[in-house]
């Protein structure tokens, strides 16, 4: 016997014994893959349509207004999906959203309560289903050089045959797919739409002169305008108008420079009538800017007011004002005599977070608007109207005169002179309340060789109830650089939105018409989601850079234009060492020359150093969110697994014990 064998071994199993283990083992892995397999089938039929939707602004989950819409139909739509199964096949990306667009349109069908079809139909080549997708205009997209079309759109129908369709499903919209298909819906389901009315001196409907400027691009519509359309009958209102025709429930006012008297009184009429208003001014119009006038060259007056209206009903909207915010303000590139290729455009900024008012329910699901050369909203003093901030400043704005922005705008210098004033401004504003005229002796005189309209209505001198208004003291949130990028698919115009100002101005189009179930559809999804602590580092970095960059420039001027002076000294003797110019340079003007020398050195110097440490405290930052990412989930499971092991090791000696 060894040394080491131990005194008693146990006896082995007999083999009847070994092999009913075995068989047991074998049953228990059976039971278990025909238990999951079952499982799998049981989910497969009742569970289709579970899912855990992770994403923070709960893209994937159906909104309340696509369940109101789906929930209140009343009569059938049918819903036809044209999906070539090639595009799939060469393009996998296709074929992943084409599911995803499956998906979402049966979850529609099973919400409906039976009034939403879904037909899925496969155009292959000269069939008869790829000429029904060409009836139905969607568009055709070749996969290879043999000019095979492929289609992915869909067209939907209602009782009256009424169509509408999604042209092409872009991945690039996977984000607006719930948006694109509740409105196509609503529109089927919604023939008849409420009248706004738009009186505007911008080309909102595109530029009449845009061929002959040779920017076709500037004649077509605003794609606020097209959004505006897709839900609302728009009906375009003259600048002279003397009547708000009747049938317009909602006016919207952009822009509104050198209206006659009576196109404000017809204005101020409406609503003492009780119509709703949206108004829209702008200290600077950054849209009128950018457009030649009728001389060919950027129009002098860039302004608009309503105040002799607005002063009537408690509100200043100072026209010779502009708000900057240092908080989500654009880069933009930097003029060709600074040091720095970009810089922070403190006039054009995004309102994010605590400056949108999410109690209004046009807000309360948006992300980012963004406003340029915006002004400021005020209630006046004593006034009793119901004054609600909708868009307001951080409180690292300021107000500064709209001149500095009109005439050769300057973002470096507006940054170096930017100090904070710890003050939020108001840009946008809901206005409640009964309203006195802003004519209290009655309609104004008519212009000569004019006429009053047979159905002029009686004057009004107050509400007839409580007057609903919403006024923005900024135009440009209409324009279209600043919230949308528009981009050309085979012929086909995609808009994008990369800021929230669409949604805006037609959830506050339709709560003032009465009608909110798209709002929630519409403001998703909508904004950028930048890294706000890390830009908040960077743009207060690099406005002290600014400030401190601007004083080390100009005392380096100053050295250098003191060293010009002593270098064109006058000779004082025959010793004298002469410049260039021939002037004598007596040995203390030399000891100047350097020291102005050494000066210019050391301010260069202190330059480069203020430009490297702008980068300083954001590199830290960042190298700490890296390191932490990439270490904290290994060292969460590390953890995990030795507190694991840890537990496991404890409760096998509590056993053996």
């Amino acid at each position: 016997m060894s040394d080491t064998a131990p005194l008693f071994q146990p006896a082995p199993p007999p083999p009847r014994a070994r092999s009913r283990r075995l068989g047991t083992s074998a049953l228990g892995l059976l039971a278990a893959a025909v238990l999951a397999i079952g499982i799998n089938m049981v989910a497969d039929r009742v569970l289709t349509r579970a899912r855990i939707d992770l994403t923070s602004q709960r893209l994937y989950t159906l909104s309340d207004g696509t369940r109101q819409v789906l929930g209140g139909l009343t009569d059938p739509v049918t819903l036809r999906l044209f999906y070539s199964k090639r595009l799939g096949a060469e393009i996998p990306m296709y074929g992943a959203y084409a599911d995803r667009v499956r998906e979402m349109l049966a979850e529609y069908v099973s919400l409906s309560n039976g009034k939403v079809k879904l037909e899925v139909f496969d155009p292959e080549p000269f069939s008869e289903t790829e000429d029904r997708a060409m009836a139905y205009g969607l568009q055709g997209v070749p996969v290879d050089q043999s000019g095979e079309q492929v289609y992915f759109g869909l067209a939907g129908t209602n009782l009256v045959d009424d169509e509408k369709t999604v042209a092409f499903f872009q991945p690039d919209r996977e984000r607006f797919l719930e948006y694109d298909l509740t409105r196509l819906v609503y529109d089927l389901s919604n023939p008849r739409r409420p009248t706004i009315g738009v009186m505007t001196a911008l080309p909102l409907n595109g530029d009449p002169r845009a061929m002959m400027m040779r920017q076709p691009q500037l004649g077509q519509p605003a794609v606020v305008m097209n959004q505006l359309r897709q839900f609302f009958t728009v009906k375009d209102v003259p600048l002279d108008a003397q009547v708000i025709e009747a049938d317009v429930q909602v006016l919207v006012v952009a822009h509104p420079q050198g209206l006659s008297e009576a196109a404000q009184y017809a204005i101020d009429q409406f609503v003492m009538r009780g119509g709703k208003l949206m108004v829209l001014t702008d200290p600077h119009s950054e849209s009128q800017a950018s457009r030649p006038g009728p001389t060919g060259q950027p129009p002098a007056e860039t302004a608009s007011s309503l105040e002799r209206l607005l002063n009537a009903w408690g509100v200043e909207a100072p026209s010779d004002k502009v708000v900057l915010d240092l908080r989500g303000a654009w880069r933009v590139r930097a003029g060709p005599q600074d040091r720095v290729q970009a810089v922070d455009y403190v006039a054009w900024y995004n309102l994010q977070a605590d400056s949108l008012n999410r109690a209004d329910v046009a807000l309360a699901q948006l992300e980012q608007i963004t406003v340029a050369s915006a002004g400021e909203l005020r209630k006046k003093e004593g006034s009793t109207v119901e004054f609600t901030p909708l868009l307001t400043t951080s409180p690292q704005s300021m107000v500064v005169d709209a001149a500095r922005v009109r005439q050769d705008p300057s973002p470096t210098r507006l940054l170096a002179d930017f100090h904070a004033d710890n003050t939020r401004h108001v840009i946008a504003a809901r206005l409640r309340g009964q309203l006195p005229t802003a004519f209290p002796d009655g309609p104004p005189a008519v212009s000569e060789g004019q006429e009053r309209p047979a159905d002029f209505p009686a004057h009004l001198a107050r509400t007839e109830g409580a007057a609903n208004i919403v006024l923005v003291n900024d135009t440009d949130i209409l324009e279209d650089r600043f919230w949308v990028r528009v981009q050309d698919f085979f012929g086909q115009q995609v808009a994008t939105p990369i800021s929230g100002n669409g949604a805006l101005v037609t959830n506050l189009v339709d709560t003032l018409g009465g009608s909110d179930a798209l709002i929630s559809l519409r403001s998703r999804g909508e904004s950028l989601r930048p890294f706000d602590l890390v830009e908040d580092i960077r743009r207060n970095a690099d406005a002290q850079y600014r400030q401190t960059e601007r004083q080390l420039t100009q005392k380096l001027e100053e050295t250098e234009r003191r060293l010009r002076d002593l270098r064109q000294g006058t000779p004082t003797g025959p010793t004298g060492e002469r410049n260039q110019n021939q002037s004598v340079i007596t040995p203390e003007q030399r000891a100047e020359i350097d020291a102005a020398r050494e000066e210019i050195i050391r301010t260069r110097r202190q330059l480069r150093a203020v430009q490297l440490e702008l980068r300083q405290e954001i590199e830290r930052l960042e190298t700490v969110l890296r390191v932490f990412n990439i270490a904290l989930v290994p060292a969460l499971l590390t953890a995990f697994a030795v507190g694991l092991a840890v537990v496991r090791t404890r409760r096998r000696a509590a056993a053996r014990a």
